[in-house]
């Protein structure tokens, strides 16, 4: 069985980030680790990137908020 793994390109067009926004979340360790790194390449399985994607902070929520009607002052 063939296991296909993307590569920063293709996590940015399954995404729709930015290619430069992908590189830099892999760089800077905002993304899962990848699943597979040969000679300095690394790919990600499609699973990973989704279960990423659902996940990462920042997804329309606003959590830095107060929830409402509690009093933080």
């Amino acid at each position: 069985m063939t296991r296909h793994y993307l590569g920063l390109s293709e996590i940015a067009a399954h995404t729709g980030l930015e290619r430069s926004t992908v590189k830099s979340y892999a760089d800077d360790g905002q993304m899962p680790p990848a699943d597979v790194a040969i000679g300095g390449i690394r790919g990600w399985r499609v699973q990973t990137i989704d279960k990423w994607m659902a996940n990462r902070p920042g997804r329309g929520a606003r959590t830095d908020l107060a929830k409402r009607g509690s009093k933080s002052r």
